[in-house]
């Protein structure tokens, strides 16, 4: 998919394709970009597969300015807790970070292996967590 233009206002990022489609994701469904500042919103990159705020720790795929939006499991557990690095999941997976994005914006929902290899992996930072001691 060709991106012809990004914009942002104060609701939400838009996008629109070399051939005059436009999609866009509001910023009340992701709690880092709903209560970031302008400023922080405005500081973006973009490739060929999405957006990317380093400074907010989020990644928008392109392709979910387009599909139809189902709150799947991943997707309510990111939403719950924000503080989880998805993109850092996503690199420890050694999954890309749109195929990432897709599941954890609920544009796709993952295969039961996909699914199952996230939930253990989680499970293997939670324990790692209980393991700090300072």
């Amino acid at each position: 998919m060709e991106i012809s233009k990004i914009w942002i206002d104060d609701e939400a990022v838009y996008v629109r394709t070399a051939d005059g489609r436009e999609g866009r994701e509001l910023f009340a469904d992701y709690p880092r970009l709903c209560n970031a500042p302008r400023e922080a919103l405005e500081d973006y990159t973009a490739d060929n597969f999405g957006i990317h705020w380093n400074r907010l720790n989020e990644d928008l795929c392109f392709e979910g300015f387009f599909k139809e939006k189902h709150e799947n499991p991943l997707y309510k557990l990111f939403m719950s807790l924000p503080e989880i690095n998805v993109a850092a999941l996503a690199r420890r997976l050694g999954m890309g970070q749109g195929e990432m994005a897709r599941y954890t914006a609920g544009s796709e929902n993952p295969p039961k292996e996909k699914m199952e290899k996230i939930v253990d992996e989680l499970k293997k930072i939670g324990a790692e967590l209980l393991d700090v001691s300072l």
